[in-house]
């Protein structure tokens, strides 16, 4: 299924007029210099072809003669262009820059040795000509351009060689002889697992690069590399045919899919999986159109305030059952979307989610998944993006988290979710409560996941022993032990605050752990506590006092006669939902109450 979608989407974009995908027998490399030759097999110049418009030169992307698979610990030249052990004979590393040069040289002369064309036969001059001694002696060369790969062509033509009518009729050729690789003498046609084509299948698969943690030189999903993986003595690919050419063009549109490009819009990294996404429509402009949506959908710019509102939007529209057409007329309910996430294994790559459906049917989950983590007030401009809610389950540290740090798996299982509309992962809300518990920090972030597990979890019929709904905002007749012991520690810590103003370290910092896991071993001593802090507040600020003990008496009065021992998981999640519930409507008063004292900080741990 992967691999026909894959397939079906390399078609649609290599028809495409202004396509910049490899074609079949060709493959888009990295690549740095050009050596301009004279008819005669001179060296002219060396162009810097390197992309300049960053901070530093990147190779650039061209189009070049495939190498018919990976080239591993083997010799192998490439058709036209490689690195320079090979075009050169020079390297800062390999040991072998003499053997790789006379492999490319040797090839390369008995290829062009019949060839009429003035640029191929330059290159065949040269190549007769050149001596890895000359590399350090000309000035056109220096030690930074080792090991990068180079390209030809004629001096005066803007065309590379690799790109002239008749290098382009002898790949060809190249190809039907099966020249470019060792044919294997046993080899018989198969069906095309892909296709159904009766068809030679590809012994190795080309590489898959720009999966995040991979193998830099690429990395496979359907290999065979060990006897234990065969079955009835069929070596390799022969084991799941699938034709050279499918092979081709599923690597090929998968690599264009993870190309890191500031305006490639249709991969996103989460966690430790590498996501890509594509659409299938009637026509290219839907498709494009459905692509776009998606992508602001799962991965809005909450800095770009027009964006953001674009975002909230379309969720409305799409919530109010508003057609697709009229929020853009190039948008289908039918359109078929396709994501895939990958993550590196080895020398391998894993298939962390596969997800296909409509359109207008993975809007409307993650509508579902935006209404589930909904809380007020809203600690984000707009819906965030997967990535950024999966940090909320790593270590916090000044407020800060990493992605490396986020569990392996925790953000496939959560973007499967989030597409499939089942439920979150289960061990979420153990980690959000656990990451809570240790470094005290209750963001708006982590509260808004608690509460999307809970409510998820509840509207898919899980059984629990509470099936009291989960507040999206303050709810003061909610008589949830957890929810209203959340909101008592918060008034506790409020108190706190006012008595004895800014300490090193409040109740939340020493307590919260505690609190909400064993509050019978705890709530005792802080209401003890909040007494001596009533009695000094009451000597400065008796109306404020008296506020905040009428709070406290009546949150008191909604809880069982004695404090529970211990929470369960789903109370502790909700324990965390009040704590934030109650701290925020503290904050919106203290704007609107000038009888507050206006020195609170700002946030004390329930930052968004």
């Amino acid at each position: 299924m992967i691999l026909q979608s894959l397939d079906r989407y390399y078609h649609r974009v290599s028809a495409r007029p202004d396509t910049r995908i490899a074609q079949y027998g060709y493959s888009t490399e990295k690549i740095s210099y050009a050596i301009l030759l004279t008819p005669d097999g001179e060296i002219a110049d060396v162009h810097d072809i390197r992309d300049t418009s960053g901070k530093k030169p990147m190779p650039r992307m061209l189009n070049v003669p495939s190498s018919g698979g990976k080239r591993a610990s083997g010799i192998k030249p490439n058709f036209l262009w490689d690195k320079t052990s090979y075009v050169l004979g020079v390297s800062a590393g390999s040991k072998r820059a003499e053997q790789e040069h006379a492999a490319f040289k040797t090839w390369h002369l008995a290829l062009l040795a019949d060839q009429e064309d003035i640029g191929l036969n330059a290159l065949r001059l040269f190549l007769q000509q050149w001596t890895p001694e000359r590399f350090h002696a000309s000035e056109m060369f220096s030690d930074d351009m080792l090991d990068a790969n180079f390209v030809f062509r004629l001096d005066g033509i803007p065309e590379y060689l690799h790109q002239r009518p008749a290098a382009q009729a002898l790949r060809a050729r190249l190809r039907e002889n099966d020249g470019e690789a060792e044919a294997d003498p046993h080899a018989i046609s198969n069906m095309c697992l892909v296709t159904g084509e009766i068809a030679p299948p590809a012994r190795l698969h080309p590489a898959i690069k720009g999966v995040y943690g991979a193998q830099s030189s690429g990395a496979s999903i359907v290999t065979f590399n060990l006897d234990a993986f065969s079955s009835y003595g069929k070596n390799q690919g022969e084991n799941a045919p699938v034709s050279e050419k499918v092979a081709f063009t599923y690597v090929t549109v998968l690599n264009h899919l993870l190309r890191r490009d500031e305006n490639n819009r249709q991969y996103l990294r989460i966690g430790d999986a590498s996501v890509v996404f594509w659409a299938e429509a009637d026509t290219s402009a839907e498709a494009e159109a459905a692509e776009s949506c998606f992508a602001d959908l799962l991965d809005p710019k909450s800095d770009d305030d027009q964006e953001s509102e674009k975002i909230r939007r379309v969720l409305t529209d799409i919530a109010s059952g508003r057609p697709l057409r009229e929020i853009d007329p190039e948008l289908d309910e039918n359109t078929r979307m396709y994501i895939l996430g990958l993550a590196p294994n080895a020398s391998r790559l894993s298939v962390r989610f596969w997800e296909t459906d409509t359109f207008g049917e993975l809007a409307r989950r993650i509508l579902r998944h935006a209404q589930d983590i909904h809380i007020e007030p809203d600690p984000w401009r707009t819906l965030p993006p997967v990535w950024r809610l999966t940090l909320a389950a790593a270590p916090s540290r000044d407020g800060r988290a990493k992605a490396d740090d986020v569990p392996p798996q925790l953000a496939g299982e959560l973007m499967r979710a989030i597409l499939s509309g089942a439920h979150y992962p289960r061990h979420l809300l153990t980690l959000l409560i656990m990451r809570m518990r240790s470094d005290g920090d209750i963001s708006g972030t982590r509260v808004a996941l608690c509460k999307g597990v809970l409510t998820r979890d509840q509207r898919l019929g899980v059984k629990t022993h509470s099936d009291e709904e989960i507040p999206v905002s303050l709810d003061k007749q909610s008589n949830n032990p957890g929810y209203r012991l959340g909101r008592l520690f918060s008034l506790l810590e409020n108190l706190q605050y006012h008595a004895l103003g800014n300490i090193n370290a409040t109740i939340r910092d020493r307590y919260y752990g505690a609190a909400s896991a064993t509050p019978a071993s705890i709530f005792p001593m802080l209401l003890r506590n909040a007494q001596n802090h009533l009695g000094k507040l009451r000597k400065e600020k008796s109306g404020l006092a008296f506020v905040l003990e009428k709070e406290i008496r009546e949150i008191i009065d909604g809880l069982p006669e004695q404090f529970p021992r211990s929470l369960r998981l789903e109370d502790q999640g909700r324990f965390a939902i009040g704590y934030y519930h109650q701290t925020q409507a503290r904050f919106a008063k203290s704007k609107n109450d000038d009888t507050t004292d206006t020195t609170e900080p700002t946030q004390q741990g329930a930052s968004a």
